[in-house]
């Protein structure tokens, strides 16, 4: 009786097909295949400088960004440059988390110690360049800034006709913060146009234009007053496209002839002076973004410390006095009315009583170092 042979099993016609590992071409045996390699993980982003996964400190572009040499995106940018090192290696990667014991330089410029987030009011006048540098040679906004104030960046811009509210921040972070359109802060301008048109003429841009394939949001637009050949309009928006108010209101045949920023979220031009800057107190900022203490990383007004910015060499003089010259200046004019000012809070879009100034960024300085108050009834409080 023979014996039942145990079935040799054969490779799978699909596997014979596609070549796979159980043939070869010419029917040799296939060699037998090496073992599978583990799949290559993408590197850990959060790193230390020696590759260790992340215990601490911060990214290395978010750290450039605290110190005011660029935004988080620019400060990638260069890195990428090859224009950044850490203790003594050059970097070309973001990718890196440092610590507060590295030392790290720029250009060949070692950072300090970041200063506190502090943010400023500037009424911009016009024909300056809201740039860091103009390649057409002309003067910009950081030319024509006080000598004493520590290196800023714009939030956002204005073109060069435009004029009023500009922000400055010395921090990265919070400029981009600021810039963001989820942010949701109405940014609001007072217009004058040439001609007369009607509140009619107006609708479009209530409903949002589109122009040359740009959709341009909603603007709330109120016709104020016709003024001899102008008309004066106030409109308000959320969005900080370039040019937007002047192109959207040339879609509709209305051209612009002056266009002034009053308010910026919360933050107002108020009675500001043409060149003058004037500082947020950092209580108020605090209460505005809804920073932590850590985030600020000091309570106390940025007034009550000593500055660490240096003073830029070759700067030319300041337009308007800054600091406490023009505190004493302002102390010596009547005190305005303060009525529906409130300290912290307030409404969006930054309005408040009659002659008022947004949340109280005025600051006289007084004897003992506070500002100045007025009472409810809009006379100045008593100095003790």
């Amino acid at each position: 009786m023979d014996k039942k042979r145990t079935p040799r099993s054969t490779p799978s016609s699909s596997a014979t097909q596609r070549g796979g590992p159980a043939s070869a071409r010419g029917g040799k045996p296939a060699p037998k295949a090496a073992p599978k390699a583990a799949p290559k993980t993408a590197p850990v982003r959060d790193t230390t400088l020696d590759g260790t996964p992340k215990t601490g400190g911060d990214r290395i572009a978010k750290v450039l960004a605290r110190h005011g040499i660029a935004s988080r995106r620019d400060a990638e940018k260069i890195i990428s440059e090859g224009r950044v090192s850490v203790n003594g290696a050059v970097i070309t990667s973001p990718a890196l988390n440092v610590q507060a014991k590295d030392n790290i330089v720029v250009d060949g410029k070692l950072l300090g110690t970041p200063d506190v987030a502090r943010l400023w009011l500037y009424h911009k006048p016009t024909g300056l360049v809201t740039s860091a540098r103009d390649e057409k040679g002309r003067e910009t906004v950081f030319d024509a800034l006080p000598a004493d104030l520590p290196r800023v960046m714009s939030v956002g811009r204005l073109d060069l006709n435009s004029e009023g509210l500009l922000l400055l921040t010395n921090d990265g972070d919070l400029k981009r913060r600021l810039e963001l359109p989820s942010t949701g802060w109405l940014r609001k301008y007072r217009v004058r146009v040439k001609g007369n048109p009607s509140d009619a003429d107006l609708e479009p841009l209530r409903q949002g234009v589109t122009i040359e394939g740009e959709r341009f949001q909603p603007m709330t637009v109120s016709l104020d007053r016709h003024q001899g050949a102008n008309a004066w309009l106030t409109i308000s928006i959320r969005e900080g496209k370039n040019r937007e108010i002047r192109r959207a209101l040339e879609s509709i045949g209305v051209t612009v002839n002056r266009l002034l920023r009053v308010s910026y979220g919360p933050f107002r031009l108020g009675e500001l002076r043409e060149g003058e800057v004037e500082e947020v107190k950092t209580r108020v900022l605090r209460d505005q973004l809804g920073m932590s203490a850590e985030d600020v990383e000091a309570l106390d007004d940025p007034a009550d410390k000593p500055r660490r910015g240096v003073s830029r060499p070759g700067k030319p003089a300041p337009r308007k006095p800054f600091g406490a010259q023009a505190s004493r200046e302002r102390d010596a004019k009547p005190e305005f009315k303060s009525k529906g000012f409130r300290s912290h809070g307030g409404k969006p879009d930054g309005k408040g009583g009659k002659g008022g100034r947004a949340l109280g960024f005025k600051s006289h300085a007084g004897p003992n170092g506070t500002g100045a108050q007025n009472r409810r009834d809009g006379k100045p409080k008593p100095r003790s």
